[in-house]
């Protein structure tokens, strides 16, 4: 018992540490970078323009090839790690002034937080690298050889699904405004308050839109055997388009990515770190 009380207390204090504090809001800044430039992608192909991958990792290759490109891409790297490291920590000790099933569900929150930025992170790291092939071909041909497993398709769907989920969990996240509670509102003025309240709904629900159009675009790919269709953001922002009215509809969640990477540059004044 011990021993897991002075694991939490250095957990605890490490969670709050100054130096990962500093990171964690630099991680917000490229964190926000990144949206706005997948942002940017996203109307690319919404009017029809070549372009790189539509999603994070296309973003990350755009900014690497602008002058110290790769310097910045890092040091969002390096944020994005202290933004796990903190969600990580978040989810093992954190959330004590939560009380029963809320603190629960927080830090299994900060537990999907930590993956997310995580692979974030992993992905800046490859494109600092000059890994190879883009993430939609990567995802299609991982998705090609787990449907030839037994069971593959299963775990190609459920994996689908699960991003589905996601994807209204983002929607109702940002409808509800949950995003508040995490937020230094008393530091806010109020128009401050209202911008980042508006901000952070539109963020949040466009990346829902985008994760659960991916997510189904995935299921399909288990249930009709054709991992061309599991090709992530990518083709869930090309699938919207071509939908009708779809140049609107991808207009919009893309204003609403921008919004959500504007809602991070606020997230690293005022998030609670």
């Amino acid at each position: 018992m011990s021993l897991t009380r002075n694991a939490e207390a250095t957990a605890s204090r490490t969670a709050n540490s100054r130096w990962l504090e500093l990171l964690a809001r630099v991680g917000f800044i490229g964190y926000g970078i990144v949206h706005l430039l997948f942002a940017w992608l996203a109307l690319q192909i919404a009017f029809g323009k070549a372009g790189d991958d539509g999603d994070q990792s296309g973003a990350l290759r755009t900014l690497a090839a602008q002058p110290l490109g790769k310097f910045l891409v890092i040091a969002i790297a390096v944020g994005l790690l202290a933004m796990a490291i903190w969600q990580a920590l978040e989810a093992a000790v954190g959330h004590r002034a939560e009380r029963g099933k809320e603190r629960v569900w927080e830090r299994l929150a900060s537990l999907g937080r930590t993956v997310v930025y995580l692979y974030f992170a992993w992905t800046a790291f490859k494109v600092f690298k000059d890994a190879g092939s883009n993430s939609a071909d990567q995802q299609e041909a991982l998705t090609g050889k787990l449907m030839e497993s037994s069971g593959g398709r299963w775990l190609v769907g459920l994996a689908g699904l699960g991003l589905a989920a996601i994807g209204v969990g983002l929607v109702i996240y940002g409808l509800i405004k949950r995003f508040e509670k995490h937020l230094k509102t008393g530091e806010m003025n109020a128009k401050t308050r209202q911008l980042t309240r508006r901000l952070g709904m539109a963020g949040y629900i466009a990346k829902g839109v985008a994760y659960g159009i991916s997510g189904l675009l995935i299921i399909l790919a288990a249930v009709n055997y054709d991992p061309e269709k599991a090709r992530g953001l990518d083709a869930a922002l090309r699938t919207l388009r071509d939908q009708a009215y779809g140049q609107i509809l991808l207009t919009l969640v893309a204003l609403g990515i921008a919004a959500f990477g504007v809602f991070c540059f606020l997230q690293s004044r005022y998030r609670k770190v």
